[in-house]
């Protein structure tokens, strides 16, 4: 039997069409490419619901087909894909993705990306050089995705990029409670924060005012004509018999954060902590990172790690529930900012 529906009578002196009225609700689906299916599980598992049912191939010419097995029509579609190898694969799957959830009749579609790609060619550096960054904003826009969430981007003004809402969250209170839970008293005694470089001052700085230490820096200079070398130059602020906590946004091949712990290290430093985000580590990050002058790497799992690319001085720490809040937020129409006391 055909639902009766509320109609609305013509009243041309208020204005008001005539027409029918349906009681709609809102439906959160999430989806997801094939880059991390661990993290979409528990992000899905987080908000107390599944991974919509979707069709992945791969054909032998190496173009991707992507389709969604149930409707989802109307719905406001979660599609979370981050970008780990092989990037560009898995950005091509996305726009697929986006595709077909558009002409599927999705309500919203957001683009959960922990890890945002090419977000390092944010500018020009040199002429004739691209701003790739923003060209993945215009293809995630041109696709069909409506709105963007992503976890500590590389360089804050990629949120203009994009044409639309740009949720920017931060790993800082996942790593913070970390730390908050595991540092030795000794190490809570003497801890300095560290800056890697000069562009990441600013972040190093809300570390350590949220954990009560001392700020150092290192300064760096990178050659823009070889890509990944990195020669450190000096510190500035007392390393000497201090517990150094250095903080980043991403570790690729490791190059920059083993110089700086061994100039840390040679400079007195007693223990080198690295703590970051995104966990690239491309060849030969995982080796490098096991040298000497580090004693523990802290991660999130923004990007699959595979067993080989693990070790025993490796602690890799959950984002899905940070996800899964933000989620939740846009879902309900919250506040994403109040959950990292309107920095967000």
């Amino acid at each position: 039997m055909a639902r009766k529906k509320k109609t609305v009578e013509l009243d041309r002196d208020n204005g008001v069409a005539p027409g029918l009225v349906a009681k709609t609700k809102k439906r959160l689906v999430i989806a997801g490419g094939r880059s991390h299916p661990a993290l979409t599980s528990a992000v899905a598992a987080g908000l107390g619901t599944e991974i919509a049912p979707t069709e992945h191939r791969t054909f032998a010419s190496g173009e991707i087909y992507s389709r969604f097995e149930v409707s989802i029509r109307g719905c406001d579609l979660f599609l979370i894909q981050t970008f780990g190898e092989p990037v560009n694969e898995w950005l091509m799957e996305t726009l697929i993705m986006i595709d077909a959830a558009k002409r599927a009749s999705a309500k919203r579609i957001t683009v959960v990306a922990p890890y945002y790609p090419y977000s390092r060619q944010d500018k020009k550096g040199r002429g004739r050089e691209p701003i790739s960054a923003r060209l993945v904003a215009d293809l995630l826009k041109t696709a069909g995705a409506d709105r963007v969430m992503s976890v500590d981007l590389h360089a804050a003004q990629i949120q203009g990029f994009f044409d639309g809402p740009v949720d920017h969250l931060f790993a800082k209170p996942v790593l913070l409670e970390y730390f908050r839970e595991n540092l030795t008293a000794e190490d809570r005694e003497t801890l300095t924060i560290v800056s890697p470089d000069m562009g990441r001052v600013r972040v190093a700085d809300t570390w350590s005012d949220s954990l009560d230490a001392p700020l150092a820096i290192i300064h760096k200079r990178r050659d823009p004509k070889i890509a990944n070398q990195v020669s450190v130059h000096e510190i500035v602020g007392a390393v000497e018999g201090r517990t150094c906590l250095l903080v980043d946004d991403m570790i690729d091949t490791g190059g920059t954060i083993v110089k700086a712990a061994q100039a840390l290290k040679a400079a007195g430093a007693r223990r080198v902590i690295v703590a970051a985000t995104h966990a690239i580590f491309s060849d030969p990050a995982s080796e490098r990172l096991q040298d000497a002058s580090i004693d523990e790497v802290v991660v999130t799992d923004t990007i699959p790690l595979t067993e080989s690319r693990r070790w025993e001085g490796l602690t890799i720490l959950p984002i899905a529930p940070l996800l899964a809040r933000a989620i939740h937020e846009v879902f309900e129409d919250g506040s994403v900012t109040s959950m990292f006391g309107g920095d967000a």
